[in-house]
This record gives C-alpha cells, structure tokens and sequence, in this order.
C-alpha cells in the first residue's frame, strides 16, 4: 500500500456471455496460471449444472449465492498500548465482494466432488441455500466480530 497515492483501479471488462463484471471478477479469481478460458468453461459449466439441477437460472443462483455469502462485519488488529485488540469494523462493498468470492472458490477447492465444476455447483447451490462452508465462514466472522464489540471504541 503506498503512502502518498491512492492506487489506480483497473477497469473489469464484462464477461462476454452474461455482460456481468461481478462474474468476470469471479471468473478471475478462479483463474489460475493464467488460464482463462479454462476459469470461464469451469464457471460457465457450473451454472448449467446448478439449471439443470434446480430447474432455476443459474445466474440469479450465483448472485444469491454470492450475496448470502458477503460479510458485514470483520474484526481487524488494533495496537493499543502493547496489547493487540480485535476491533470489530465495518467491510466496504468491495472488500465484501471480495471476500465472498474468494471464499466460495477457496471453499469449492475443498469439496469432494469429481470436476472442478461439480465442485463449485454444489459450494454455490449450497450458499444459495444459506448452508455450506462459505457460509459458515461468514458467521463465523460475524461471531467474532460481536464477541469483540467491547473493543470497538478502539477503531481509527
């Protein structure tokens, strides 16, 4: 992070199928080694097994999914004195959706399903759902982030 500067935001072109930015970050952060076009046949098959599966649009299950996902509440580390606080703050919008995407793709990695597909499906259906490991990780974050409230007078 630098001092002087704020950092100059690239611009995300939307995804060529569904004319979204949100899934074109999704489909970045999926990505690995520079492979896109494998990132965007993962997703883009996700969601058809997610229609096929459910009977509703894929698209609208992942927004639901990512929404249901995204926290409120975090607790970041405040020095105070020589102890270190767990101040409970506020996530921006866009550290919200960051967070979420990451930790429904880190949480898909880990699933025991086949393809990477099948794999991401079920940890989005799952979200949509309000139950799965994303989600968990979402309410445990907004625990601690309560468990801290007595700190909060700590934030800067």
């Amino acid at each position: 992070m630098p001092r002087r500067r704020k950092v100059a935001e690239r611009e995300v072109l939307p995804d060529p199928k569904y004319n979204s930015v949100v899934v074109t970050k999704f489909i970045n952060g999926l990505m690995e080694r520079g492979k896109k076009s494998i990132a965007e046949k993962i997703f883009y098959r996700a969601l058809d097994l997610i229609e096929s599966k459910t009977g509703k649009n894929g698209l609208e299950m992942f927004e639901t999914a990512l929404n249901n996902v995204k926290p409120i509440l975090e607790v970041k580390s405040r020095r105070v004195g020589g102890a270190t606080y767990q101040v409970p703050v506020e996530v921006s919008e866009k550290r919200r959706q960051a967070l979420a995407i990451r930790w429904i793709i880190g949480y898909a990695k880990s699933r025991n399903e086949k393809t990477m597909a099948d794999k991401l499906a079920g940890e989005l259906m799952a979200a949509a759902n309000k139950e799965g490991a994303s989600i968990k990780k979402r309410e445990d974050t907004h625990k601690m982030a309560e468990a801290n409230r007595a700190f909060a007078h700590f934030r800067w």
